[in-house]
């Protein structure tokens, strides 16, 4: 076997215990300077990634608290509030997007066949006012 697993398995530990630094100081800068506190934020801030810090429940939790307090509200009634059998307000908004794009579509589909009908009924008077007027104009007849 190449390598020491040992050595990657500290390295691994050592990378991690960083972030969680980098973290950990980046919150406090935030709240320093009285930054909103949102996940995008302090990724941006610690130079860390989105999907470390959702990842780690620690840092998860401490900043969805903050969060809140800046936005007072209780974290014991917003996890009331969470219903894992209710859709999440994403899937509500696209739900609703996506009811209003169907319904824009089926009346824009609606006005161009009448549309269309309209033009194929003046497209056949024309023709049969074409027709009187071949027929009326002929000589010897």
């Amino acid at each position: 076997m190449r390598g020491n697993p040992d050595n990657l398995r500290r390295a691994a530990a050592a990378k991690k215990a960083g972030a969680i630094q980098c973290a950990e100081q980046g919150l406090r800068d935030m709240i320093r300077r009285g930054d909103s506190i949102t996940f995008r934020g302090l990724a941006q801030a610690a130079g860390v990634s989105l999907d470390f810090l959702y990842r780690n429940a620690e840092i998860r939790q401490r900043v969805e608290q903050l969060r809140d307090q800046q936005r007072g509200t209780p974290p014991a009634i917003r996890s009331q509030q969470v219903d894992p059998d209710q859709p999440s307000s994403v899937v509500r908004t696209l739900t609703a997007q996506l009811t209003d794009l169907k319904r824009r579509h089926r009346d824009e589909v609606s006005a161009l066949k009448r549309a269309l009908e309209a033009a194929h009924g003046e497209n056949l008077e024309l023709r049969r006012r074409l027709g009187l007027r071949e027929t009326g104009s002929a000589p010897g007849k």
